[in-house]
């Protein structure tokens, strides 16, 4: 087992190499996270460079010092849902995976989600993968699915499964 060390990111400058090569790795495997395969490294430094915002917390794990995994945290800034928060992007680098990183970020939104007095966080992901399984066991429930919501890299659509968690 390895040593987790888990961090809010504040800033992104000295992480952008590591964070696009997980976004890379993690595409290429292909999690279904908004992009296609093969991801090229400018896309993947283009994203992370204009991802950090007011109300976007992320927070990435690092084994030895190297980013492993992320997740962000959408605090909803309309004058309605000041309440909620929605769960994006959750990665974990396919060499890391099964070491119980997922579930560390997942903690870490909810807890600053409640640190930000929000009562509902919100997320969606794609029906069949093993994501699904860990918002469940994380008390998150299953509120509906859209179909063909996602195009995968061979052109076939995916329904996506929408969750919530009061907190």
């Amino acid at each position: 087992m390895h040593t987790l060390k888990l961090e809010e990111l504040t800033t992104i400058d000295e992480n952008i190499e590591e964070l696009a090569e997980l976004l890379i790795q993690v595409v290429d495997e292909g999690a279904s996270i908004g992009f296609l395969p093969p991801m090229n490294k400018e896309d993947a430094v283009s994203y992370w460079e204009n991802l950090l915002q007011p109300n976007i917390i992320v927070f990435v794990v690092k084994i030895h010092n190297k980013i492993v995994g992320s997740v962000q945290l959408h605090v909803s800034s309309k004058q309605n849902g000041t309440h909620r928060a929605e769960i994006g992007k959750l990665m974990t680098h396919p060499n890391f995976r099964r070491n119980g990183i997922g579930r560390v970020l997942m903690q870490k939104a909810e807890e600053r989600a409640k640190l930000e007095n929000r009562l509902l966080l919100t997320l969606d992901t794609r029906e069949g993968d093993l994501s699904n399984k860990l918002y469940v066991s994380l008390g998150f429930i299953e509120c509906g699915k859209i179909p063909d919501y996602a195009r995968s890299a061979n052109g076939e659509l995916h329904t996506t499964v929408l969750y919530y968690k009061r907190i």
